[in-house]
């Protein structure tokens, strides 16, 4: 058990520096009326009841951030240390008190009160000392590696925002969507403008998306199913899209985009035919989830990827604070669980 610094000198200097700070600033006129003999016991008892509880103190507090880690746990270990401060303090004072009286027989310190309140204000000042050293030291290591990985969190999900970006305005999906349409105009006119809208539907929420951090599971529904449509049109058979999603979640929340990653990511990994389709379902389960799944199919030629994808969209779930989505890979399916947020109108733009 470490600390969040090197502290070898300070558990040696750190209680003598203290001892002479009160013994020149606020006990000084005392010292000087004291006997030399006493003077002697005292301070070597001081000093050595110094070190040892600087030490004591040291260990409580690196326990309490052991159990109790991290910012947000700041508020638990100061209302401990609030609690085990007078309980130290006593315990050092009546330790100190003991050991002059074993060593000076010297037993009417005990009785009087204001020299007890005084003693035990001193051992306040010493543990108040000992605790702020290190818990300071250790809020602001953790705070310097929440802004670390703050900026490190703002950085991927800039990036994300920047694939998102590639994605909305994809000129391979635009081409081939264009192609669609020059086949089905003087195949079937009626067909092709049903396509159109849909193009039409599936864009309008591409340039929307980036506008906003969350949007709610219809519209996300909605817009997926526009996307299928452009989908089947160029696939037919050789793709099945199920969904089958509870109506009672339809106003929960999800980040924008997020089906099309997976409905993307399932299409650039596996194999569709007619006569083996790559069937994709969506659906609803307890606990506010979402899943999305896809049976594995895997190409011949193996895709190289990064898993940029799945990446971006896990930082798009840490952005917001929320639980990372989980991913699988079972015998027969890929599958991908995704937190529904609760519905806030203030997260809705």
């Amino acid at each position: 058990m470490t600390t969040s610094f090197n502290d070898s000198k300070l558990r040696i200097w750190g209680p003598i520096g203290l001892f002479a700070f009160v013994a020149l600033f606020f006990r000084l006129d005392w010292y000087l009326r004291l006997p030399f003999r006493t003077l002697v016991i005292n301070d070597l008892i001081g000093l050595s009841i110094g070190l040892l509880w600087w030490q004591l103190a040291r260990w409580v507090v690196l326990q309490l951030q052991t159990h109790y880690p991290g910012l947000h746990n700041s508020r638990k270990r100061l209302l401990w240390l609030l609690i085990l401060l007078p309980v130290m303090a006593n315990l050092a004072w009546f330790v100190r008190q003991t050991t002059r009286f074993v060593l000076d027989g010297n037993i009417w310190y005990f009785s009087k009160l204001i020299e007890y309140s005084r003693a035990v204000g001193m051992q306040f000042f010493y543990h108040c000392a000992y605790f702020v050293i290190y818990e300071g030291a250790y809020v602001l290591k953790e705070w310097r590696k929440a802004q670390i990985e703050k900026d490190e969190l703002t950085k991927r999900n800039l990036q994300s925002q920047l694939v998102s970006l590639k994605n909305q305005v994809s000129p391979h999906f635009l081409f081939n969507s264009l192609n669609s349409i020059s086949s089905l105009i003087a195949e079937n006119p009626h067909q092709a403008e049903a396509f159109v809208d849909e193009l039409a539907s599936v864009y309008r929420y591409l340039l929307q998306a980036g506008e906003r951090e969350l949007t709610t599971l219809r519209n996300e529904l909605t817009f997926i199913e526009s996307y299928s449509y452009l989908l089947k049109m160029r696939y037919g058979a050789g793709l099945e899209l199920t969904i089958s999603v509870d109506p009672a979640y339809s106003h929960y929340l999800m980040p924008p985009l997020t089906l099309q990653l997976l409905l993307e990511n399932a299409l650039k990994h596996n194999a569709f035919l007619p006569d083996r389709p790559l069937k994709i379902t969506i659906r609803t389960i307890q606990g506010y989830k979402l899943i999305v799944e896809n049976t594995i199919q895997r190409k011949r030629v193996r895709v190289e990827t990064a898993g940029a994808g799945l990446s971006n969209m896990a930082t798009k779930y840490q952005v917001l604070d929320q639980p990372t989505p989980t991913i699988e890979e079972l015998d027969d399916c890929f599958r991908v669980t995704l937190p529904l947020l609760v519905d806030h109108e203030s997260l809705v733009h």
